[in-house]
């Protein structure tokens, strides 16, 4: 995997516009199918979102050993639903397994690969999407778990309201720059926090728990932290989309691009849905 040493600026329309759209389509997918279907809709969704963000990663990032690091980012999003869809009571810890041993099977694949230029580079992205894929897993555990039905459906619409807000005001006025040469300003960053409070203290559906706070208090801190969360991995992806090289990606740029500005923030978020779910 290689990457520019300096980003170069992007056409802000280019860059928000395609992945807000996909945004709504993750979303659509993540709250629409689990409604229609139950858990069998949740599985496949969750899944298409990992494969899909397991294609463009590698696409976009240009990890050598293309075919290898797609079967093992493929593997090991099958595993991680897996493990947290077939027991009867459900357990991270199981993922943690999943990570280990998808690990080593990344740095079996690189060592294998002749000839092997850019080894690190490619085995730290890899590395970056299992720990993508394995976090959207746990979107699986909505209803089994800490993180009740509302709640988890809360968390996720807030992330995609978080994300959709920041790139529509980042594309009207990118102010203050956060860096040069990515199209995101401290404006977005702020409004995808209220966006998120506001979208789960609206739902409702955060009542007094463990930490002894009342409805509305847990619901705007949980949303709040989602937004920042959503906020923070969007600038990630960003980053990501910018600098990515434009010989690697090639022809499938237009459409890898953004799927990650899209995938990765949501999975950014999961893990720590359920943490405060649990805790607020």
């Amino acid at each position: 995997m290689t990457t520019a040493a300096v980003p170069v600026p992007v056409p802000a329309r280019g860059h928000h516009l395609p992945a807000a759209g996909v945004v709504v389509v993750a979303v659509a997918l993540l709250v629409g199918l689990p409604h229609v279907l139950g858990d069998g809709g949740r599985l496949a969704a969750v899944l298409v979102v990992q494969l899909a963000l397991v294609v463009a990663w590698v696409v976009t990032t240009g990890i050598e050993g293309f075919a290898g690091s797609l079967v093992v980012g493929a593997l090991a999003a099958g595993a991680a639903d897996l493990v947290l869809m077939l027991p009867e009571r459900p357990s991270l810890g199981s993922v943690l397994a999943v990570l280990g041993v998808g690990f080593l099977a990344l740095v079996l694949q690189q060592m294998l690969r002749r000839p092997r230029p850019g080894v690190v580079a490619s085995l730290s992205g890899g590395v970056l999407l299992l720990c993508a894929v394995c976090a959207l897993s746990v979107l699986l555990l909505e209803g089994r778990s800490a993180l009740g039905p509302g709640e988890g459906t809360s968390g996720v619409l807030a992330v995609g309201a978080a994300l959709v807000a920041g790139h529509l005001v980042d594309l009207v006025v990118p102010r203050p720059q956060v860096a040069e040469g990515v199209p995101r300003g401290l404006a977005g960053l702020v409004v995808s926090v209220a966006v998120g409070a506001v979208v789960v203290l609206a739902r409702g559906s955060t009542d007094v728990g463990a930490a002894g706070l009342t409805r509305p208090v847990a619901a705007l801190l949980l949303g709040a932290a989602l937004g920042g969360v959503a906020a923070l991995g969007g600038l990630a992806a960003s980053y990501v989309s910018v600098e990515s090289p434009a010989e690697a990606a090639g022809p499938a740029r237009a459409w890898a691009l953004p799927v990650v500005q899209a995938v990765l923030p949501l999975a950014a978020c999961a893990p720590v849905a359920l943490a405060l779910a649990t805790v607020l």
